[in-house]
């Protein structure tokens, strides 16, 4: 494994066996994609609440050349007893040993950030089609303490983006009405944005008029 590791353990001890199996999981993501500049892990398992079993949130960050892919996923119940193959979650797991459903939710989350790692290479090494190309927009929303914001698109849709996707660390200069280049994908929530870049300065408004977009940098 090439790229430096970081795991972070919530709400939860921290367990050598379940960095093991992170670090197993990245040592993939390096045999398609060897560029990987850092990885950052969360698990965090949250409050019981009144369903069955623990819900185990798994969030990555993979730092990449040009770029920032970000996987923030909690499994539901219903989709860890399917791939476990039982009829309902337990509650019950052995003292000193990690749930079972965490490795499926690590596992899973690995998977989604595996696709989206082929989906960025076949984009960095061209293969990106025209219609496929940075599309511009202009930020409508920040949220500057926590670390999010969203973009109005031409056609008036909000995409929402964090700022580990602002490129050059650029998210502390974007102002509301900055005038951006982006990429869209899908996110667990619906559309996000990923590498966002300042295009250029503008004044604030609530949409993109076709002959604006034409005439950006």
């Amino acid at each position: 494994m090439k790229a430096p590791l970081q795991v972070t353990f919530r709400n939860m001890e921290a367990s050598p066996r379940v960095k093991e199996w992170v670090r197993a999981e990245l040592e993939k993501l390096e045999t398609f994609y060897g560029s990987i500049m850092d990885c950052r892990v969360a698990i965090e398992q949250p409050h019981r609440h009144r369903v069955k079993g623990n819900l185990y949130h798994v969030r990555i960050d993979l730092r990449l050349p040009g770029g920032e892919l970000v996987v923030d996923r909690q499994p539901s119940p219903r989709k860890l007893a399917h791939q476990a193959g039982k009829i309902e979650i337990t509650k019950k797991s052995e003292t000193g040993t990690p749930h079972k459903d965490l490795r499926l939710a690590i596992d899973d989350s690995f998977r989604i950030a595996g696709r989206r790692l082929q989906d960025y290479a076949h984009r960095q090494s061209g293969y990106i089609k025209a219609h496929e190309a940075p599309a511009k927009a202009r930020v409508g929303a920040l949220m500057p303490e926590e670390g999010y914001g969203f973009l109005l698109t031409e056609d008036g849709r909000e995409i929402y983006f964090h700022k580990r996707s602002v490129l050059n660390g650029g998210f502390a200069r974007l102002r509301v009405g900055s005038v951006v280049s982006f990429s869209e994908e899908q996110g667990e929530k619906g559309p996000q944005a990923s590498a966002v870049r300042i295009s250029a300065k503008a004044g604030p408004h609530h949409a993109l008029r076709a002959s604006e977009l034409a005439a950006l940098p």
